[in-house]
């Protein structure tokens, strides 16, 4: 099985468990991650999903020594709707998910980790644009999250190039918001989910989406939208008894990781 689906309390671990490829994707594989996240999406005992991969690497993109293999039905799919070729990449989930990278993520990986909505990173860990090396294009979202994330420069510079970015210049670029000493992805990754899985849910994906929703409108109609995902938290009561438990001190949070 290369994809593994664990939970512990309202977190679940998604790892892609392929490590005599540097976890690479291919067209099973894809699928198995495409199907284990829209599992967690409509688990509602589920919050947080952290995304890892096997062997102490987080993912070289897609399998291309698999891209040729259409007769077996291991070439990823390269087709305008549906799944994107690494699986899950066309999703807009209704809750977050981290990932812990070690080591890499690139080509393929690298837009894997932009779909996320958060990246904890080891510092030796290296990012990179690395199809562009054999002529491949971006087609997991790479284009359009990257500079959405980086901004366009930097994206740029990853893109036209190709080369790798150690993580603390990933970090500064944007394209990372933890740092941890290597090895230490999984449980960081872990906490940080574990502190958002202990607020109410309904602001937090509210918000979420609307983050994801205001892109390419004008502000106004952003604006609007964000008015409307807000009400519709509200009406769920759970913010009413948020301000309950915190006028009464029934609920305490731990510091911020």
């Amino acid at each position: 099985m290369s994809i593994h689906y664990t939970t512990d309390r309202a977190i679940v671990t998604i790892t892609i468990d392929r490590p005599e490829v540097s976890n690479a994707i291919d067209r099973p594989t894809a699928q198995a991650l495409a199907d284990a996240m829209r599992r967690f999406d409509a688990d509602p005992d589920l919050a947080v999903a952290v995304l890892t991969g096997a062997g102490g690497k987080f993912c070289a993109g897609a399998d291309l020594k698999a891209m040729n293999e259409h007769a077996t039905g291991r070439s990823v799919r390269v087709e305008p709707h549906g799944d994107g070729p690494v699986g899950p990449t066309r999703l807009l989930l209704g809750k977050p998910v981290i990932a812990a990278i070690e080591k890499l993520a690139v080509a393929g990986g690298l837009e894997l980790a932009c779909w996320c909505d958060l990246r904890v990173a080891a510092t030796d860990a290296v990012f990179g644009v690395y199809c562009r090396r054999w002529g491949i294009p971006l087609m997991d979202g790479g284009t359009v999250r990257l500079p959405r994330l980086i901004g366009h420069s930097h994206a740029l510079d990853m893109i036209l190039t190709g080369r790798a970015v150690p993580a603390p210049e990933a970090a500064r670029m944007g394209l990372v918001n933890r740092l941890v000493a290597p090895g230490e992805t999984l449980e960081a990754a872990h906490a940080l989910a574990q502190n958002i899985a202990e607020y109410p849910s309904g602001a937090m994906r509210s918000d979420r989406l609307s983050s994801y929703d205001q892109w390419e409108r004008p502000l106004p109609d952003a604006l609007t939208r964000e008015y409307t995902h807000g009400m519709a938290t509200l009406d769920t009561g759970q913010t009413t008894e948020g301000i309950r438990q915190y006028n009464t001190g029934e609920r305490q949070y731990a510091k911020l990781t």
